[in-house]
């Protein structure tokens, strides 16, 4: 039986604009935002759709912006009568699988994220690290390299994407090693990232920590919708395993390909990115050219899937 699974994108799918026309259009998706404003206390919504790119790109702003456009695409999505058999989110996408699963209040996980945000831009000083794409690179030889580079740094994988893409975190000057060294091993690319911290590696370390007390604090009641995770690629049913996932994701790789195999191993032809941009569709047809995907991020592409699923 084919199934469909309900994806969510993490940081670097931002944009100025995102979600503004899907609240214009829909009184639900504008709730959503109107709950974002009153739970920070400043207008997220305005940021995004109609900020500065720069302040769209601080982490503590991007982390809540994302989460927020992509749960009113979703309920919006929900309303029409879509209910996916899984879930999954990559990095910061897990937070809002787990709120439309059910797990996680969306009221909760607004200042969960933007601490985490802040938390992961505090744990290691403006310019000290930095992360880099390998793309056409096995995990054996991306593995090696980051061994070889350390040199008594940081230097590992950080997300494992697609089997054309793998990214590295760690010290600015491992990670600048390690890209020199994959162009000489055959690499096809290796291009450093403009982001702002090495996330998922293991200078997260004291952003995890801080982290933890915060996730201690909140309810999480057990998915209704089973989330696929990050941290190892295993299906989540419980609260108390949302939570412990959401934890060790911050200083551990994203296994987003094993994930959309697993996803593809329990039956999922479907994958419905819901949010902004159209990363995660990119990856997942690098992972498996069968599988079918769609995604919701304004009106049109919403009355696409909806027609395209017969829903």
């Amino acid at each position: 039986m084919s199934r469909i699974a309900c994806v969510f994108p993490g940081q670097g799918s931002q944009y100025s604009g995102m979600g503004r026309r899907m609240a214009e259009a829909y009184a639900l998706a504008q709730e959503v935002f109107e709950r974002a404003d009153a739970v920070l206390g400043f207008p997220l919504s305005r940021l995004c759709f109609e900020g500065d790119e720069e302040e769209l790109k601080r982490t503590e702003n991007t982390q809540p912006a994302i989460l927020t456009t992509s749960v009113a695409c979703y309920r919006v999505l929900e309303q029409a009568g879509v209910r996916p058999d899984f879930v999954a989110g990559h990095s910061l996408g897990e937070y809002t699988a787990l709120v439309a699963a059910g797990a996680l209040a969306f009221e909760d996980a607004l200042p969960l994220v933007r601490r985490r945000g802040q938390y992961m831009q505090e744990a290691v000083p403006l310019g000290q690290g930095a992360m880099a794409a390998i793309l056409g690179a096995s995990v054996e030889i991306v593995e090696q390299i980051c061994r070889e580079a350390a040199e008594g740094q940081v230097c590992a994988p950080a997300n494992f994407n697609s089997p054309q893409q793998i990214v590295i975190a760690g010290h600015k000057e491992a990670v600048e090693r390690a890209a020199a060294l994959a162009r000489e091993r055959g690499a096809r690319r290796a291009v450093l990232l403009p982001v702002s911290a090495p996330f998922h590696c293991a200078l997260m370390h004291p952003a995890e920590e801080r982290l933890a007390e915060d996730l201690a604090r909140v309810a999480f009641a057990d998915p209704n919708i089973p989330l696929v995770n990050n941290v190892g690629a295993e299906i989540v049913t419980t609260g108390e395993a949302a939570r412990q996932g959401l934890r060790r994701q911050v200083s551990r790789p994203v296994r987003w390909e094993e994930s959309v195999r697993r996803l593809l191993a329990e039956g999922v032809t479907t994958f419905i990115e819901v949010g902004p941009g159209r990363v995660l569709s990119g990856l997942i047809r690098q992972i498996d050219r069968s599988a079918r995907t769609f995604v919701v991020e304004d009106p049109e592409s919403l009355e696409e899937t909806l027609k395209e699923l017969g829903a």
